[in-house]
């Protein structure tokens, strides 16, 4: 299996098109784009354009509304809950995200749920937005149940990413952007594309035990908390999971745990659901609602100076701040092009057959 390399610009204008054949309007396509670009430009095409397959699939199933009007339904000064409509969860989430800013000029904090919404994208990108206004932003999300508690076999958690974005001067903000396991199921699935084992510790098969099968979901497996086991922390993961699944569903309303709505058709959606669809959180707050900004600012330079003068381990050239591969690949990837596996290109080309539409 190899990569093509698409230039961004052109690969955001495709995913943009193929949303606006579905019906979307120009607006939530590009926004949509947006995300699923970011993904690959930042190296978790995970999360990026091979996420189109299963949307395109959900949208088929009509399990999305394509025309959503996402609306606030519960408000204080300084926290507010958004009823995602059924949405692609990039719309409520681009929302809830710049109400959660604009809360924060006004209280110091604020603070977004959002409920009846479906799979947004990486975490990272609407805690990132906070930066533009020298703000601290946070996001998370619940997800598909398929993550085991530990020292269970049932699938009661997503892997529930959680991403914090913080401003840092001169040097490029601290991004941390990840899930409460030690994969997320989009890079089992790119594993099993190229033909790889999945590593200890991160699957485990239906009746409990290990196992390196990345497609093992499909046979009633389940993906383990970060840490894999208890001995190496797993109930560490468990507890960070469990706090972003109450966070992004108890709070505002939407399902929790084994109830969250499937983001791949062919998996029914739970009965008995206790909410609305999938779940979001979101806060912002100013770095000057707590000392002046400068004073945040040069520490935070100091920080990051400090934490890049660590030595490497053996075999490694340098340490890295969070964020900091990332924006490498960001880097290289709009100069370069963005890497797409063939296989992942060709399933995209199929459905822009579909869609009757050339790219």
């Amino acid at each position: 299996m190899t990569n093509i390399l698409i230039n961004y610009q052109k690969l955001h204008e495709t995913t943009r098109d193929l949303f606006v054949a579905i019906g979307c309007s120009r607006t939530d396509a590009i926004l949509i784009a947006d995300v699923l670009i970011a993904a690959e430009l930042r190296g978790i095409p995970s999360h990026g354009i091979a996420r189109i397959i299963d949307y395109m699939a959900m949208y088929e199933a009509r399990r999305i509304n394509i025309q959503p009007k996402p609306k606030v339904v519960h408000e204080t000064p300084s926290t507010a809950t958004i009823d995602g409509d059924n949405a692609f969860g990039m719309i409520p989430g681009y929302m809830a995200m710049n109400l959660a800013i604009e809360k924060a000029k006004t209280c110091g904090s604020g603070w977004v749920s959002v409920n009846n919404s479906n799979h947004y994208g990486i975490a990272g990108f609407y805690a990132m937005m906070a930066l533009k206004n020298n703000m601290i932003g946070i996001s998370s999300t619940n997800a598909n149940p398929l993550v085991a508690p530990t020292f269970s076999v049932s699938r009661f958690l997503g892997t529930n990413p959680l991403a914090v974005a913080i401003p840092a001067g001169k040097y490029p903000p601290f991004v941390a952007d990840f899930a409460t396991t030690p994969i997320a199921r989009g890079k089992l699935a790119m594993m099993e594309k190229k033909g790889l084992k999945a590593p200890a510790g991160f699957v485990q098969d239906k009746k409990g035990y290990s196992s390196d099968d990345p497609a093992i979901l499909k046979d009633g497996g389940a993906i383990l908390p970060l840490g894999g086991d208890y001995e190496h922390g797993s109930h560490k993961g468990y507890c960070m999971g469990a706090l972003v699944d109450i966070f992004s569903s108890v709070i505002g309303g939407a399902n929790f745990g084994p109830f969250v709505p499937p983001q791949i058709p062919y998996l029914p959606i739970p009965e008995n659901q206790p909410g609305k669809g999938l779940g979001h959180f979101f806060g912002a707050f100013r770095i000057d609602a707590f000392r002046p900004a400068s004073d945040f600012t040069r520490d935070m330079e100091k920080w990051i100076e400090t934490f890049k003068q660590a030595k490497p381990a053996e075999g490694h050239s340098e340490v890295f701040i969070p964020g900091e591969p990332e924006l490498r690949n960001e880097n290289k990837y709009s100069v370069e092009g963005i890497p797409v596996l063939d296989k992942t290109w060709s399933s995209i080309q199929e459905i822009a057959v579909k869609l009757k539409l050339e790219i």
